[in-house]
């Protein structure tokens, strides 16, 4: 897959089939509407082109707005497209001047002209141009005009539920992992830094790797401990996790911290990749550490427990 953070970039001797929008989680949604662009792009003798823009829409015309977080960082989002099989993704800058931009101009200036589209695939709820004013039958009728063909994709369904970026945001910041994961169709995930933390965990008998996420719109899942799988330098690891600011000690600052099994080594400074599997329960204030550190024996030991279903099921599939 080609990345290229302009439109200006992109190569004139190719006939796209083309898809357009921010994809935050590439969840299963999106992963259908790749896999169609796909298909076509290979029928038609195309080559597959996802266009995003960067920052998100919402974070440059509501910049007041601190609450939109988002699922994927763009460095995250590469890492998943790259497994899509689409051959080119085109990162675009939004800025407050190109969202003035007309629907009209847009498709064909844009999307026609530069991106030399022949062909393109929209999801179910499509809008685009200033102000989301481009509708789909306004694509139709520009598709006649430009000379390219479209095609509209169904919501994709789980348990009878439409898949959204935004259902798996509220998802995950009530703490439902689980469904959120259903919905993603992976693990979600984070990525961050080892920083050194106060260090407590090792008098407790559980040290903790004290994760520093540097992107500041990258959603975090609820306040609580999860079951987590953790990939630091290259290799994979279970460990419990803490989200929130650890009442027990009165700390105000939010944290994520994990505490990897069977593992010892100082990691400070190493990149960190985290897998959200399962929440074990909310984050709660003790009386004493004793307290803290008899509840951490109980929620490893839950852990474990469901660490040896999950070795169990892939053995089994083996």
């Amino acid at each position: 897959m080609k990345v290229y953070h302009s439109i200006d970039q992109f190569p004139s001797d190719i006939n796209s089939v083309l898809t357009l929008g921010t994809f935050d989680g590439v969840h299963k949604g999106h992963k259908y509407v790749l896999k169609r662009m796909n298909e076509i792009a290979e029928k038609e003798g195309g080559e597959s082109v996802l266009l995003t823009f960067y920052p998100h829409p919402r974070h440059v015309l509501q910049p007041e707005d601190q609450k939109l977080k988002l699922l994927n960082t763009i460095e995250e989002k590469i890492k998943e497209l790259e497994n899509s099989g689409i051959q080119h993704f085109v990162i675009h800058e939004f800025t407050k001047d190109f969202s003035r931009t007309k629907s009209v101009n847009f498709i064909r200036d844009l999307l026609v002209n530069k991106l030399k589209m022949k062909h393109m695939v929209v999801g179910y709820d499509h809008h685009f141009g200033r102000n989301r004013e481009g509708s789909y039958d306004e694509l139709k009728e520009l598709s006649e005009l430009y000379n390219f063909n479209l095609e509209q994709i169904p919501p994709q369904d789980e348990a009878e539920v439409t898949i959204s970026s935004t259902k798996i945001r509220k998802l995950l910041s009530s703490g439902n992992i689980e469904k959120a994961n259903t919905y993603l169709g992976d693990k979600y995930p984070i990525n961050g830094v080892v920083v050194k933390g106060n260090e407590i965990g090792r008098t407790l008998a559980y040290p903790t790797a004290n994760v520093l996420i540097e992107n500041r719109w990258k959603l975090l899942p609820d306040d609580g401990v999860y079951l987590v799988k953790v990939i630091l330098e290259n290799k994979q690891y279970f460990g419990m996790l803490n989200i929130g600011k650890k009442p027990t000690l009165n700390e105000a600052k939010h944290t994520v911290e994990v505490h990897i099994f069977d593992f010892l080594a100082d990691v400070y400074d190493s990149e960190i990749k985290i897998e959200f599997l399962k929440r074990i329960r909310d984050e709660e204030q003790f009386d004493s550490l004793e307290d803290l550190q008899s509840q951490l024996k109980i929620d490893e030991n839950n852990c474990r427990k469901y660490v040896s279903i999950i070795n169990e099921n892939n053995n089994a599939r083996k």
